[in-house]
């Protein structure tokens, strides 16, 4: 098997911590994601907590409009069997909220305020994307 492709390699740093990479403005405010072009100028390159709350949650219970091409689209095979999955907001405290998927739990398991942590997990069978999962207590 080959290792996957991240779907945008400006998002997280690589490495055995990756982190999500975000942006501080000249005013110190956090923001993701890093801005691109000219709109990135003065803006410091700023890695992300890889730890977080949950803020907000749903279910993905259809397939998104084209042009996805996540799990479950078929990716040019036939029909899509589409697996519903799991997004959220989670707020990594002083810094920023980030949308993104939620890995290894199910809607049940979630609840307010609950620790997340940051992961890169498959996207499809070309490319990996980050998410977060409920955090691993000791």
């Amino acid at each position: 098997m080959t290792a996957l492709s991240p779907i945008d390699p400006e998002l997280w740093s690589d490495g055995a911590e990756p982190h999500l990479m975000g942006g501080k403005l000249p005013s110190g405010e956090i923001i993701f994601p890093m801005p691109e072009g000219d709109a990135a100028q003065d803006v410091e390159p700023y890695k992300l907590s890889r730890h977080g709350k949950l803020w907000s949650w749903t279910s993905q219970g259809f397939l998104p409009k084209e042009p996805y091409e996540g799990p479950g689209s078929g990716e040019g095979e036939g029909p899509p069997d589409f697996v519903p999955f799991l997004l959220g907001y989670i707020e990594l405290p002083g810094e920023v909220i980030v949308e993104s998927r939620i890995v290894d739990a199910t809607l049940d398991d979630l609840e307010l305020g609950m620790p997340m942590e940051f992961c890169v997990v498959p996207f499809n069978n070309r490319n990996s994307t980050f998410a977060f999962r409920p955090e691993k207590t000791a």
